[in-house]
């Protein structure tokens, strides 16, 4: 598992960390039964709290990317295809929301916005 913690980021540790588990588990990096390092283990690699990894495995837990079983570690759920997919999109709607948001803050009006996501489309 390879995490990497931006500190300069507006983003919680904790969500940097979340995101980036997702993002091996939706991608198939990581699979059903892979064994997550312990919270004490990636909070010591990354140099961050253990309460800080306690929170983002909590999270991924409550999402049910993952399990824990109690004096055994925390595992990958199975993989739903169609669960995968949809975080897939809802990541790229995100991202394109902030896109459009960081746009209009630069002063582009929804038209001028609009011509440059076609003429992106364009070049793809």
């Amino acid at each position: 598992m390879r995490i990497m913690i931006n500190n300069n980021s507006m983003i919680p540790i904790y969500e940097q960390v979340v995101n980036q588990v997702k993002e091996e588990i939706i991608s198939g990096e990581l699979k059903e039964g892979d064994i997550l390092p312990s919270v004490r283990a990636l909070a010591s690699e990354l140099r961050i709290s253990a309460l800080t990894v306690k929170k983002a495995y909590d999270f991924l837990e409550e999402e049910d990317f993952v399990t824990t079983v109690h004096g055994k570690g925390t595992f990958v759920n199975a993989s739903d295809r169609q669960m995968a997919a949809e975080a897939r999109r809802k990541s790229a709607e995100d991202d394109l929301l902030k896109a459009i948001e960081k746009a209009g803050s630069a002063g582009l009006k929804k038209e001028e916005i609009r011509e440059l996501f076609e003429i992106l489309l364009e070049d793809l």
